[in-house]
């Protein structure tokens, strides 16, 4: 679904894909977080669906419920959102021992020149 105002297209689906997809993660049912934000279940399952556009104070109470950033949530929708997935794959391979880090790097490296020789 998308919701056009101003000219503007925004993937409201998309939103609440993402905003479902860290409740999972966070081992929520959407009953604990209506009760977390003070909104209904039939609420949740609607934004969850894309059917409904929090307004900015609701979409905070959620992100906060969820302990998530706007920039995660929003990520596929921003057109920043490469910017976002980037920091997040570098917070993940910081994670990793130098040597697994380097053979990402190298898989990653060998991947791009690959697609060069594919792609005009």
């Amino acid at each position: 679904m998308k919701h056009t105002k101003g000219g503007d297209v925004m993937k409201l689906d998309t939103i609440g894909k993402n905003i479902r997809k860290f409740r999972l993660a966070k081992k929520l049912r959407q009953e604990d977080l209506a009760e977390k934000t003070d909104l209904t279940t039939n609420y949740i399952g609607m934004v969850e669906r894309g059917e409904k556009i929090p307004s900015l104070e609701t979409f905070i109470k959620i992100l906060n419920a969820l302990g998530v950033s706007s920039d995660m949530v929003l990520t596929d929708v921003l057109e920043t959102g490469y910017t976002v997935k980037n920091s997040m794959l570098n917070e993940k391979l910081e994670k990793l021992a130098p040597e697994d880090r380097n053979r990402i790097y190298e898989v990653i490296d060998t991947l791009v020149k690959q697609s060069k020789q594919i792609l005009p």
